[in-house]
């Protein structure tokens, strides 16, 4: 693989690592201030967003292979 695919592999899996890390970050904020309309779903929904945040972080520190 050529150093330019990597580059791009490389960037393009921090970028994706931060819009889940940001998109976890805000159903998780959501899903803890809106428990009164999800009822029991809390932590079902809680523990989504948070499986989210932890998926997009270990895709930020992730190192890719050259």
């Amino acid at each position: 693989m050529s150093e330019e695919g990597s580059f791009g592999l490389s960037f393009t899996e921090k970028l994706f690592g931060f819009i889940l890390f940001a998109v976890g970050l805000v159903t998780t904020y959501y899903t803890f201030t809106s428990i009164d309309a999800l009822g029991s779903f809390v932590g079902f929904f809680g523990f989504l967003s948070i499986v989210i945040v932890v998926l997009g972080f270990f895709l930020m520190i992730a190192k890719t292979e050259e």
